[in-house]
């Protein structure tokens, strides 16, 4: 038998579900509790059926009508993670602002205050005597005449006078007498203090004119004069103009956020805004940061910051602001619909030339990343070269070739970098370079074009040499098989840093005889030289599949990409989908936005960074500099030193004449070993390291064998080891030497 106080409860419970769901139909109440006490009869006659006729358990066949059991009653859910744990995953705001944790930014910023205090003091200062100074003479005579007006009238109450006619207008009589009568003991209080001030002013004056000392009546008739001056001042001309003009910026609001963000064409934006939920959140007050205003915004579901990058002209257009201010970023350490929207004062190509921090540094560690420009916000960028490579590519005018000599001077001022510098335009926009570089050509003609075409040959044998040899190291002093500044620092072991520059690779890699060969060089060198201190930077205004090749697009981890023409090109220099993804450098202007670019790999996202520029005259004098560190530690070499070293990729040695000079007349016979001991101590920076085994595969080539030869080691046990013949040694430099001769 069910219990009356059932019903009432589930007429409760739809009563509530129904209040819940605003959306919900009208339902006839009276129907659903019919319909509901029936479902529950019919359950009950269900579970009835389903029990034994017997059971073992005497209670177990009673029904208990008290508590009937619900079949759409809730299960009960956590409500979620404790205060404990949110607290925890809270996000904390920092303490202190970014730009005063960075000391780069708040010298930036101390500097810019201290300049602009004293320009302000300056602009002053010069206008004192000359303009200032005769303004307020002139204006004293009209200031004596307004100081004098203004005590009449205070004297008089003449401020009380339109508030007494217009009682008198209103004819009522008694609060017009309250007034007068109020108007007269001010009259006679003022009078009397007026007259008192007269008689102290006539004082302090006779007393001035006949009784104070020369330099007091200056003193005096200075102040008077240019405090009368100062009262004469009309309303419209102020004594002094502005040092600065402010640019007047709209401040950025909550609500010019959300009507622009509604006007760029996403119709899950369009229809929160429209109903007034929260589909456009603030995650944290719009505040200042650098020269410009920064949004915290989390987007719709599904409305993703490359769906908003993508519509940055029409941000940009509803924020009424020009293109190059409105900036939306991505937040690496967010969800993907977090969008940052920062907004500039100014058009970032606007900016003016950005000073490379590097331009007045004696040196640089290149271990260390490169300074390499701004973004939109004022931050410094940098870019990492050691285990990375670069690709640099844009439309011709863009700031190509800037960028590149930005990263070639940072490498300069390591003293333990190698430069190899190619400039395949021939324009000699790298020339002030050639002084440090070990191996340098510009040109287009074919000529230079094989001469880049046997560097990237001679960086691919490089490659292997020091695969060899960081394979040799010992675990302790190169653990992960890389190379470190303490492994570089050993100049016995020649794996110091190799920068090689190829400016306009498309002239290379496009060449009818060397380009396919150049290609696979290039490919192998940036996929096995990255962690053997190998870089290649590749600059190109034509990215193609062509000009260059896919398997050396798809494997730089560092890309920087000005104005381009299209979604091929884009994607060709930053990476498959990046055009999707809305990272575009066809946004750009031509020759407006040159310098701009999009930098990735650098940063966990892509970011617009406007380069540094450095001019021919700039550059000759880091170049000199750099020149002058890199001969005081004695590590010029190659072209800089005016060697012409087209086949070897280090320093030049006759390999057999150094084995004939340790290996005397009368020794017939000797190990391998020995030689190898032996030519480390004639020559420590070429030998250093050498074993047998590097004796004999330097040697093989010249056609010099190695046999089995029985000696005595230095503890006097008999052995046979590897070594060769003298005789054989001294044929093969009889060989060469005739061989050149004819030649």
């Amino acid at each position: 038998m069910k219990h009356p106080d059932d019903d009432n409860e589930l007429f409760n419970r739809l009563e509530a579900e129904i209040a819940a769901d605003s959306t919900s139909d009208v339902v006839d109440l009276n129907k659903a509790r019919s319909a509901r006490a029936e479902s529950a009869d019919l359950n009950a006659d269900r579970s009835a059926d389903s029990q034994p006729t017997e059971s073992a358990d005497p209670g177990a066949g009673e029904s208990d009508d008290s508590a009937p059991t619900l079949v759409d009653r809730r299960a009960p859910t956590r409500s979620g993670p404790g205060v404990i744990d949110r607290i925890r995953d809270s996000k904390r705001l920092d303490v202190l602002p970014a730009w005063v944790k960075s000391g780069a930014e708040f010298k930036d910023a101390m500097k810019w205050l201290a300049g602009h205090v004293g320009h302000t003091i300056a602009f002053h200062a010069v206008r004192v005597p000359f303009l200032y100074v005769p303004k307020l003479i002139w204006r004293s005579p009209r200031g004596l005449i307004n100081a004098l007006a203004r005590v009449g009238r205070w004297s008089v109450d003449a401020e009380g006078e339109p508030l007494r006619q217009a009682e008198a207008r209103r004819e009522n009589s008694e609060l017009y007498l309250k007034l007068s009568r109020q108007r007269d003991r001010r009259v006679r209080l003022r009078m009397l203090v007026t007259l008192l001030g007269a008689l102290v002013t006539g004082g302090t004056a006779l007393f001035l004119v006949y009784g104070a000392e020369p330099g007091t009546q200056f003193i005096a008739a200075a102040v008077a004069m240019l405090g009368l001056g100062w009262l004469g001042a009309p309303a419209d001309a102020p004594l002094g103009t502005r040092a600065v003009i402010k640019t007047e910026v709209q401040k950025l609001t909550s609500d010019i956020v959300v009507k622009a963000m509604a006007s760029i064409g996403i119709g899950q934006i369009a229809s929160a805004v429209a109903k007034g939920g929260d589909g456009i959140k603030f995650v944290s007050p719009i505040t200042r940061e650098g020269p410009g205003w920064r949004a915290d915004i989390d987007l719709p579901l599904g409305v993703t910051v490359a769906d908003v990058a993508d519509r940055r002209a029409r941000l940009a257009s509803g924020l009424r602001r020009p293109l190059g201010c409105v900036w939306p970023d991505a937040d690496p350490n967010e969800h993907e619909g977090r969008l940052i929207l920062w907004v500039g004062d100014r058009d970032l190509s606007k900016t003016g030339i950005v000073k490379w921090q590097l331009a007045s540094a004696r040196r640089h560690d290149v271990f260390k990343r490169v300074p390499f420009g701004l973004d939109p916000r004022g931050r410094a960028q940098s870019v990492p070269l050691i285990q990375h490579n670069v690709l640099i590519g844009s439309q011709p005018g863009q700031g190509k070739t800037a960028s590149v000599r930005v990263l070639a001077c940072g490498a300069a001022l390591d003293p333990s970098v190698e430069l190899w510098l190619h400039e395949n335009k021939g324009t000699g926009d790298l020339d002030s370079l050639a002084c440090v570089s070990h191996r340098f050509v510009s040109g287009i003609d074919d000529d230079s074009i094989k001469y880049a075409a046997d560097s990237l040959k001679l960086l691919r044998e490089e490659v292997m040499r020091r695969a060899a040899a960081i394979k040799k190291l010992p675990r302790d002093l190169c653990p992960d098989k890389r190379i470190t500044r303490e492994i570089a620092n050993k100049r016995s072991l020649k794996l110091w840093p190799l920068l090689a520059v190829f400016d306009e690779c498309q002239n290379l890699f496009a060449h009818a005889k060397y380009g396919k060969q150049a290609g696979e060089d290039a490919e192998f060198i940036i996929k096995l030289g990255r962690a053997l201190g190998v870089i290649l930077v590749l600059a190109t205004q034509r990215p193609d599949k062509d000009s260059l090749p896919t398997g050396i697009s798809g494997n730089v981890s560092i890309r920087f990409c000005l104005r381009v023409a299209g979604q091929v090109e884009n994607d060709m220099i930053l990476g498959t989908s990046a055009y999707k993804n809305g990272v575009r450098a066809t946004a750009f202007r031509p020759e407006i936005d040159a310098g701009n670019g999009y930098l990735g790999g650098a940063a966990p996202l892509p970011v617009v960074v406007r380069t540094a520029y450095l001019d021919d005259n700039a550059t000759h004098a880091i170049a000199q500099r750099a020149h002058a560190l890199r001969k005081a530690e004695n590590t010029l070499s190659g072209f800089a030193l005016g060697e012409d070293d087209e086949t070897t990729a280090g320093p030049s040695y006759d390999l057999l004449a150094d084995v004939a000079a340790v290996v005397p007349v009368s020794e017939e016979r000797v190990w391998n070993e020995r030689i190898a001991a032996r030519l480390a101590e004639l020559r420590p920076e070429v030998y250093g390291g050498w074993k047998g085994e590097n004796v004999t595969s330097a040697l093989k080539p010249h056609g010099i064998k190695t046999t089995g030869i029985a000696g005595t080691t230095d503890d006097g046990a008999r052995t046979t080891r590897r070594g060769i013949v003298r005789e054989d040694l001294m044929k093969a430099i009889a060989e060469r030497d005739e061989n050149r001769g004819a030649a």
